[in-house]
């Protein structure tokens, strides 16, 4: 898989991938990422990215010009790629979105700025709109990161251990059990042997970590049971 960054601010994003395990994968050539400055893209002598909103408002736009010359060079370099606006009026990203995202071979991740996009620009090439929650961020980098961490990380690979995503928290609607090192006291059920009756606890305990936390969740798994 490749990710392509399309932003203003490459620096925001790039140390990420410069330790851990995401750094040890980009090593190893699990994945590729590619950062792309849509502001080389400028066709103005001052490399101006930005225009004032057309109607009057307050703030600056994305214009027209820069991100649609960079959408249109990646549109040919790689025509295979899944194009995502990171913008708040986006579906809200979810664990089953990037299990499902984990299946392109090129995602790029367009970061907004600004009082957003020209709306053309989103016409014309989005694939998907994606928003990581109902609140506004000065930037798309923070939600272009999550977006490609939770995607990254269901390649096979780039964790130490796959085995890792099998129990992992909303697989199944559920929040993972509770989890416990080995010093100091703990249940006695996780120091039997027993695997059994530890999967089983791991079960129930999940059942009841959903209904505490993420009462949301544990509906959604009542609705289904009853089906």
């Amino acid at each position: 898989m490749k990710i392509v960054f399309v932003t203003l601010f490459p620096d925001l994003i790039k140390p990420y991938f410069e330790d851990s395990i995401l750094k040890k994968a980009l090593e190893k050539s699990v994945f590729e990422i590619e950062f792309v400055n849509f502001r080389e893209f400028a066709e103005n002598i001052h490399m101006h990215i930005d225009t004032p909103p057309a109607g009057g408002g307050a703030g600056m736009v994305i214009d027209n010009i820069a991100l649609r010359g960079c959408l249109n060079f990646l549109k040919n370099k790689y025509q295979n790629a899944k194009t995502i606006f990171l913008i708040p009026v986006g579906k809200v990203y979810n664990q089953k979105d990037a299990v499902r995202l984990s299946y392109e071979d090129v995602l790029i991740l367009v970061s907004g700025r600004y009082e957003g996009f020209d709306e053309r620009l989103i016409e014309d090439f989005a694939d998907e709109v994606i928003s990581i929650g109902d609140f506004i961020l000065t930037g798309g980098e923070l939600g272009a990161l999550i977006i490609a961490d939770s995607v990254l990380r269901n390649i096979n690979g780039v964790l130490g251990n796959s085995e890792s995503l099998v129990e992992e928290s909303f697989n199944n609607n559920l929040l993972e059990a509770p989890q416990f090192s080995k010093t100091g006291k703990i249940p006695e059920i996780l120091k039997s042997g027993n695997h059994k009756k530890i999967k089983e606890w791991k079960e129930k305990t999940s059942l009841y970590k959903t209904e505490f936390h993420r009462p949301d969740l544990f509906q959604i798994n009542n609705e289904k049971l009853k089906m």
